[in-house]
């Protein structure tokens, strides 16, 4: 039987209009060991420890740099008297892959199969990362004009330039000065990525980007060359969820967004995220949630207005 971790399910502002968080943390004891499905990059600012992702180990120490993917399993350790300070940027895969955008994300996910999850800076690169990630904390805890946009530009320059520096040091061959205590080449890393089924994110991604069409997992057969049983095996695999749980969690997580952050009615709201019916989308809902559409809204609304 496959051992799946605790399971995140939820971060700060997750169901907003701008599915967005990041936070500075003191880790004296490490993390547990968990997995969620949303995207998650910390950048070390102080202290000595080490990450697993997928069984695969890694050194953290001022300068490194982690992207972890949906459904990946990992863990922090911090060496005795070194806490870790860090920042943690939590957020959905819809910012980067919006309707009409280019491909770059898209290949981002894909391309990176077989590359490290995380990337040591040092000199020049460290100083501007640092710069980056803190001048976008700043930005999070403001309230100017522009917010958003800004944020979300920063976000996928940060990401962009991690995945230069780790595209340009898997190249190299020999890795000098490794850290002693925790070992971790290159190449072990993508070994480790290797051992997942190369066709599964090409499916995941496909989901994430149509979920809102009719999804049928004949359909994804079709398109990826697989046969039903193996294709509703590679899902549950990866996310712990059967296909339908899967579907229903990424269209109900847009649909809280909507409720909150739009007017739109519950039938429009509906058919936006994929129900062909307010029927069967308010019975799911209410059986995930708890209450109906109309209900949620109105205590999101109240929650955000704060006391009188």
């Amino acid at each position: 039987m496959t051992y799946f971790p605790e399971y995140l399910k939820t971060y700060p502002n997750m169901d907003s209009g701008f599915p967005f968080h990041i936070s500075k943390n003191t880790l004296p004891h490490g993390f547990r060991a968990h997995r969620h499905d949303y995207l998650e990059f910390s950048y070390v600012v102080s202290g000595h420890g080490g990450e697993m992702i997928n069984d695969v180990k890694h050194a953290m120490m001022p300068g490194t740099f982690t992207f972890v993917l949906p459904y990946q399993v990992h863990e922090i350790f911090t060496e005795a008297g070194q806490p870790l300070v860090l920042y943690n940027c939590t957020f959905s895969m819809d910012l980067l892959l919006e309707p009409g955008a280019d491909q770059a994300f898209s290949d981002f996910f894909n391309d990176g199969i077989g590359l490290p999850p995380y990337a040591q800076l040092e000199g020049a690169e460290q100083t501007l990362m640092e710069a980056l990630v803190a001048d976008m904390y700043k930005e999070y805890a403001g309230n100017e004009r522009h917010r958003q946009t800004l944020l979300k530009a920063r976000l996928k320059e940060i990401l962009i330039r991690f995945d230069r520096i780790r595209s340009r040091e898997a190249k190299v061959t020999v890795v000098e000065n490794a850290p002693a205590v925790l070992p971790t080449p290159h190449a072990s890393a993508a070994s480790a990525a290797g051992r997942t089924s190369p066709s599964v994110w090409p499916i995941i991604h496909y989901i994430h980007r149509n979920y809102q069409e009719d999804l049928a997992l004949s359909d994804l057969a079709a398109r990826f060359s697989l046969s039903v049983s193996r294709i509703s095996e590679v899902i549950k695999q990866t996310t712990g969820q059967t296909f339908v749980h899967f579907l229903h969690d990424l269209r109900l997580r847009h649909a809280c967004s909507l409720l909150v952050s739009t007017d739109m009615s519950v039938t429009e709201i509906a058919l936006e995220v994929g129900y062909g019916s307010y029927k069967t989308f308010s019975r799911i809902f209410r059986e995930s949630k708890g209450v109906v559409p109309k209900e949620y809204r109105r205590t999101e609304h109240g929650r955000q207005a704060g006391p009188k």
